[in-house]
């Protein structure tokens, strides 16, 4: 076999494997099928397996843990790439880039969204006010996270809208840390604003309001 062969033999492995994690069968967290296990499912050699589960490891996808097995943590390379770039950068640079991300999708929703668009903002802005409500740390997450998305969303940007699902998971946790288990009412931050001004078509107002709340590290 010809190392150009090997190389692309390998590749495919990679696809395949990235394309089974993708499709959930391997969700994230799992630990996937054994080496031997997967040189019978993939009808490929030993090396092969482990240089394409190498390759996924070493872009943040895969995880080997001693003495357990290799783990899912994420479901494609760039999540698992932002993943852990945003876990080990300054606060600050990460609020910096939270700040490039949604001020703009912000201004773009206001020029693009549509019905559809505003009512899944509606209903995304309620369910982040119950979910404050709950006092429950992980609810409040994904409901403001859900809320972020569909702004995102609104904004009709395929390109933005892959690049900031794959730093969602990064900016969950930092919201998390924001928040803390307290859930104090001093940090707690009205969203209301941001859709009032998508909703009103004025794209200055909408980036303003995304980036006010995104000026203190503290604030979530």
């Amino acid at each position: 076999m010809t190392l150009g062969t090997r190389s692309t033999l390998v590749q495919q492995v990679i696809s395949r494997l990235s394309e089974q994690i993708a499709a959930g069968e391997w969700p994230v967290g799992s630990k996937i099928p054994t080496e031997p296990q997967l040189v019978e499912i993939l009808g490929v050699g030993r090396n092969t397996v482990r240089e394409a589960v190498r390759a996924l490891t070493h872009a943040g996808v895969l995880e080997g843990v001693q003495g357990s097995g290799t783990y899912v943590r994420s479901t494609d390379e760039l999540t698992g790439v932002v993943a852990r770039k945003f876990g080990a950068a300054d606060v600050g640079h990460t609020i910096e880039v939270r700040r490039a991300l949604e001020v703009e999708a912000a201004r773009l929703a206001a020029l693009r969204r549509t019905p559809d668009d505003l009512a899944r903002l509606d209903a995304a802005l309620a369910a982040r006010d119950v979910a404050w409500a709950t006092g429950d740390t992980d609810v409040f997450v994904e409901a403001d996270a859900d809320l972020h998305v569909a702004v995102v969303a609104a904004a009709h940007n395929p390109m933005l809208a892959e690049l900031y699902a794959s730093v969602l998971a990064a900016i969950k946790a930092s919201v998390a840390v924001a928040v803390g288990p307290a859930m104090l009412a001093g940090t707690h931050i009205d969203h209301a604003q941001i859709v009032a001004a998508i909703r009103d078509g004025d794209p200055d107002r909408a980036a303003r309001e995304a980036g006010r709340f995104l000026e203190a590290p503290a604030r979530a």
